[in-house]
C-alpha cells in the first residue's frame, strides 16, 4: 500500500482490496472512536488495543512508512527517467484490479450499474482537472493529509494524485525524502483526523449499499486509466516557486503518435510486457492472498 500511495495514480486502497483486507481495515480505523476510549479507561489497555485491532493497524502503518520512505526517492527517479515504462505497468496493474473489484459483485442490478458508471465519470473528472500552485501554510497541509488520505483508501482513487492537484505532492514527498519532522506532523495530524472521520462514512455504505459501493469503487480504478495512459503530449507548462518547468496540461496520446510529437521512443514492446506484468501480478497477489486465507 505504501509503495502504491506514492505514486500518483495508483491508489493503495486498490492494494488492500486485491489482498483481502479492505474491509477490515476501513472497520479498523473506524473503531478508533469514543467508545474505544472509554474502553481504554475501564477495561485498561489490552481490551482497547483488541478493540481497535491495534495490532493489524501497527503492522498497515508500519508497512505504508517503511516503504513509503524508501521508495520516494527511487519511484521519482524512474517516473523522471522512464515514465513510459513505469505508467504501462501500472495501467495494466488498475486494469486487471478493476476486472478483480468488479468480480466481488455477485449480482448487478440497475443501481450497481449506475455506481459504477458514476464511479468511471467522477474519477474522469478528477483525473482532466488541472494540477494548482497552493499555499504552504500550515492550515492547508492539515487541510491536505485529511482530503488526501481519504483518497488513498478509495481503489481507483489516488491519495498522492489529489495531493498533486492541491499542489502539494512535490512538496510532501520532499518532506518524507528529507524527513521534516514538522511539516510531516501536520500533514499526518490532518490525515488521522480525515481517515477517522471518513471511515465510518465509507463503513456504513459498505454495509447498506455493499454492491453499489463497490461497483462504484470499480468505476473509480477505471475511470483512473486516464490519469496512468502512458504516453502524453505536454501542451502548456508553467514555472513552479523553485524556478523549475513543470508540465501543466498534458493530453493522452497514442503510441505512434508520441515519437513524432515529442520526439522520444515510445518504447512500445517494453511498455506492451510491463503492462502484461502489471496485469499478471494483481491475479498472482490475488491467489496467494486467497491461498493464505485457506491455510
Amino acid at each position: 500500500m505504501g509503495a502504491a500511495d506514492v505514486i500518483p495514480g495508483v491508489s493503495g486502497g486498490t492494494i488492500a482490496f486485491i489482498t483481502g483486507i479492505y474491509e477490515e481495515l476501513v472497520n479498523s480505523i473506524k473503531s478508533i472512536n469514543l467508545a474505544a476510549i472509554k474502553i481504554l479507561f475501564k477495561q485498561g489497555f489490552v481490551a482497547f488495543w483488541k478493540a481497535i485491532n491495534g495490532t493489524f493497524l501497527v503492522s498497515i502503518i508500519l508497512g505504508i512508512f517503511i516503504s513509503a520512505v524508501s521508495l520516494a526517492k527511487l519511484l521519482n527517479y524512474i517516473l523522471e527517467t522512464s515514465p513510459e515504462l513505469i505508467w504501462s505497468f501500472f495501467f495494466g496493474l488498475i486494469i486487471a484490479s478493476a476486472i478483480y473489484v468488479a468480480r466481488q459483485i455477485s449480482r448487478w442490478n440497475t443501481s450497481s450499474i449506475i455506481s459504477l458508471v458514476a464511479g468511471i465519470v467522477i474519477a474522469y473528472i478528477i483525473t482532466e482537472i488541472t494540477p494548482a500552485e497552493t499555499t504552504t501554510a500550515w492550515w492547508f497541509i492539515f487541510i491536505s493529509g485529511a482530503i488526501a488520505i481519504c483518497a488513498m483508501i478509495l481503489p481507483g482513487i489516488s491519495g498522492s494524485f489529489i495531493l498533486l492537484l492541491m499542489g502539494k505532492y512535490t512538496y510532501i514527498i520532499g518532506a518524507v525524502s528529507n524527513f521534516d519532522v514538522g511539516i510531516l506532523l501536520i500533514f499526518l495530524s490532518g490525515a488521522a483526523v480525515g481517515i477517522i472521520s471518513f471511515s465510518n462514512v465509507l463503513s456504513w455504505f459498505l454495509k447498506k449499499y455493499h454492491s453499489q459501493t463497490i461497483a462504484l469503487l470499480a468505476g473509480f480504478m477505471i475511470g483512473s486509466l486516464n490519469k496512468v495512459w502512458p504516453w502524453k503530449h505536454t501542451v502548456q507548462t508553467f514555472i513552479d516557486r523553485h524556478g523549475e518547468v513543470k508540465p501543466l496540461l498534458q493530453e493522452n496520446v497514442l503510441p505512434g503518435n508520441y515519437l513524432e510529437l515529442t520526439g522520444e521512443d515510445p518504447q512500445l514492446t517494453w511498455a506492451v510486457i510491463l503492462a502484461v506484468v502489471g496485469f499478471v501480478l494483481i491475479f498472482l497477489i490475488e491467489w496467494m492472498a486467497t491461498d493464505k486465507k485457506r491455510s
